[in-house]
């Protein structure tokens, strides 16, 4: 689905490209100037006050986003969020608007993230990898639900994510408990409650993050599926997290979405 038409006339009028961003106060602007951002169909008129006093993305006119769901900005990696009751979009992720690039609307993926640390667990280190999972999973229109620290610890890992599974969250990601020590337990864990084991996650971290150091095949990230739920562990260091996100990013939501039997609304507009 490609964006058919910009048009804001308190901003000049008709746009081919512009830069969509929240401000310092959090508010939703289009190159710099605060505004609201809502959809329009092909076909509807444009000259009413909410129209004038907004910008307006022309698309489809089958183009139905429900209630929370996210629009990507394909071309440039941006994200926007539907509000079916306020009837426009918030600014997720910041990126560029312009006519014909190509968008997507997302289901949100409900998700969990789940930091390993037995210092962390005793608030003596600052917990900086689950922050930067959680920030990174905006662009791939997941919302964080809940997130906790636990101690290097099998059954405190498990236990964790057996109760976040229950709950019916699509991901949970964890951090920390991939490397060598002794203390490392994590991939034990995820596969302790295993239903499948998924390795093409750990074989994408590895292979991808073998540029950034040639020691990258020692980490012991692992993806297993439980019930409906996918699990991937991620190592405990905010570069390396990133690293690795990175890595299996692409074919994050397609694995979600076929796990969760959602593959019909893939790409729905």
């Amino acid at each position: 689905m490609r964006i058919l038409r910009l048009y804001a006339p308190s901003l000049i009028g008709d746009h081919t490209l512009c830069y969509v961003h929240n401000n310092d106060a959090g508010e939703t602007c289009i190159n710099e100037v605060p505004i609201t951002i809502r959809l329009t169909h092909c076909g509807e008129p444009l000259d009413d006050e909410t129209a004038r006093n907004s910008m307006n993305i022309v698309l489809p006119v089958d183009a139905a986003p429900n209630d929370g769901d996210f629009m990507s900005l394909e071309d440039d990696g941006g994200v926007l969020r539907w509000s079916e009751p306020e009837k426009r979009f918030t600014v997720a992720s910041r990126g560029f608007l312009s006519v014909s690039g190509h968008v997507e609307f997302w289901r949100p993926i409900k998700a969990a993230i789940l930091t390993v640390s037995d210092k962390g667990s005793k608030g003596e280190r600052e917990d900086t990898a689950g922050p930067e999972l959680a920030a990174l999973s905006i662009d791939r229109g997941i919302d964080i639900m809940e997130n906790k620290i636990v101690p290097d610890d099998k059954d405190d890992i498990a236990a964790a994510i057996t109760e976040w599974c229950g709950k019916g969250y699509n991901l949970v990601l964890t951090t920390g408990g991939t490397g060598l020590s002794e203390r490392d337990v994590t991939p034990e864990a995820l596969l302790s409650i295993a239903d499948k084991v998924v390795p093409g996650f750990g074989e994408m971290m590895r292979i991808e993050t073998l540029c950034y150091t040639p020691r990258a095949f020692l980490t012991r990230g692992v993806a297993v599926i439980k019930g409906k739920t996918l699990v991937i562990a991620f190592p405990g260091s905010r570069r390396a997290a990133r690293e690795c996100f990175e890595a299996v990013a692409p074919g994050l939501r397609h694995g979600v979405e076929t796990l969760a039997g959602w593959e019909g609304e893939c790409g729905r507009g």
